[in-house]
């Protein structure tokens, strides 16, 4: 069409005679005409190219990035010729999924809208499931801990277990999202896992009722002589109140030194970790620095504000990671605080959940971080001050408690029970795997002790009871805590009291 005013055209027009006006006429309106035809050929084209065209998505929709082509030619082939009906949407979540598995990193993961509801669940006021941290490594789904009081701790689920199936079915090379998809489930529902405790040992299957598990992370009691042990099993949303909560609590019995535990404890929030790390380390010191692509490394540093004032010390373990290590590495290099245990996980990166328009989450690494001395902790972790390795039998297989143990058997379950027996303080003679006479003895005491029916066969009821019995005297015991509580003793200047000695 023409771009001039009608009025314009009617100035410009010369007066001429009648026969040649009536044929400048015809001209400009087969012009007008032509011009019609043209636009309406145009977008006919168009519309045809767009509907039939086989590289209709691509050459309209595309932007301006090369690498992108072959993508796109990928999915308009699989979308065109693949032999059944493909979902668009997976086709696109397995892309992405694609991409983030390409950085080989145990920590950055794609999320799928449903995926993403239970990402967030575990930084919420609690979850349904058996309540255990786990990470994929090597290709094998790893326990990092399990938490506090949860389904998978009742259980004898431990740190570093395998889990190399779910209900039966294989997860070797699952990722962590698609792992925990199918262990979480509703309230009271039963799911067997397959684990795999030690590079040499049989894997074991045992069977969890799943339950509410709350995001209670804060756990505080006196142990005697005026000394709080407070625990922190996460960190999560109301940590840091929670902790202040506990702080208060202790004080008002009477506290006079604390010791922190971490040990179990796989991180969660960076913010919580770096709050609650302030209460330990005076105004205007280092709590630690954040190294991202392309920017300046961040230094974050102290607050003035609430602070704990009496002697502190920190327990650690290889079930310590992430925010638990920040913690560790704050209170060491910037309080001299002493860490006592055993040398933590080694996971020394920051990841950033970002949503997406549909619901999903690209959770992805964005940053390292060093301790205050700048040290990078990754796959090194931190080293105790005090170590104090657990007891040999805090690491013992579980026991298939569909098996019967009795006179004549021989197998490594057997020489596990003789292990966990002896650890309790009975008399199974030799220690080799072989089913004795004196083992059945220990079996029949340890049954009529336990108000059992008294059989001398280890099965059932009764290798429950033996692992319950071991694992309470695992937390009984704890020469971690006991030793943590004599090194705060001595630096608070408490003297033990004649009814309740430390151990050393």
């Amino acid at each position: 069409m023409d771009d001039k005013r009608p009025e314009d055209e009617q100035q410009q027009t010369p007066p001429v005679e009648e026969s040649p006006s009536h044929i400048i006429k015809m001209k400009t309106f087969t012009f007008i005409m032509l011009g019609f035809l043209l636009i309406l050929t145009t977008a006919g084209l168009t519309v045809f190219a767009l509907t039939f065209g086989d590289d209709k998505a691509v050459e309209v929709n595309s932007p301006e990035r090369r690498e992108f082509e072959k993508l796109y030619t990928a999915y308009d082939q699989i979308q065109d010729q693949y032999f059944e009906d493909v979902d668009r949407d997976v086709l696109v979540n397995g892309a992405i999924n694609g991409m983030v598995d390409s950085l080989e990193d145990p920590y950055s993961d794609y999320l799928n809208e449903e995926e993403a509801s239970q990402f967030l669940e575990g930084i919420s006021s609690s979850f349904q499931g058996i309540g255990a941290e786990v990470q994929e490594r090597e290709g094998y789904i790893t326990v990092v801990s399990p938490i506090k009081n949860s389904p998978a701790e009742k259980a004898g689920v431990l740190p570093n277990d395998q889990i190399i199936a779910v209900d039966g079915e294989s997860i070797q090379g699952f990722t962590t999202t698609e792992a925990v998809m199918l262990i979480r489930g509703e309230k009271g529902t039963d799911v067997k896992l397959s684990i795999m405790r030690g590079k040499n040992a049989d894997p074991i299957d045992i069977t969890i009722t799943r339950d509410e598990i709350p995001i209670e992370t804060v756990y505080a009691e006196m142990i005697g002589n005026n000394v709080a042990h407070i625990q922190i099993t996460s960190f999560s949303e109301n940590t840091y109140q929670e902790l202040l909560d506990a702080i208060k609590e202790m004080e008002a019995e009477g506290m006079k030194a604390v010791v922190m535990d971490v040990r179990g404890n796989p991180g969660g929030l960076l913010d919580v970790a770096l709050d609650i790390s302030d209460l330990f380390i005076e105004e205007g010191k280092p709590l630690f620095e954040v190294q991202a692509k392309g920017a300046e490394s961040e230094v974050y540093m102290s607050s003035p504000g609430t602070k704990i004032k009496v002697p502190v010390t920190l327990l650690i373990d290889g079930g310590s990671a992430s925010a638990s290590e920040i913690l560790a590495g704050a209170m060491n290099e910037s309080a001299d605080i002493k860490l006592v245990g055993e040398k933590t996980f080694g996971k020394g990166t920051v990841q950033t959940a970002n949503d997406l328009q549909d619901g999903s989450n690209l959770k992805f690494t964005t940053a390292k971080w060093l301790t205050p001395d700048g040290n990078w902790i990754h796959e090194k972790g931190i080293e105790p001050d005090v170590e104090v390795a657990y007891p040999a039998y805090a690491s013992l297989p579980l026991l298939d408690t569909s098996l019967e143990l009795k006179d004549g058997t021989i197998s490594e379950q057997v020489k596990t029970a003789e292990q966990m027996l002896e650890a309790l303080g009975f008399k199974v003679g030799k220690v080799d795997g072989v089913f004795e006479e004196q083992m059945q003895e220990a079996v029949e005491t340890f049954q009529e002790e336990n108000e059992l029916e008294v059989t001398g066969i280890l099965t059932g009821e009764s290798t429950f009871a033996v692992m319950d019995a071991l694992r309470e005297k695992i937390e009984n015991d704890d020469p971690q805590l006991q030793k943590a509580k004599t090194i705060i003793m001595e630096e608070a200047g408490i003297k033990a009291s004649a009814s309740k000695k430390t151990d050393e």
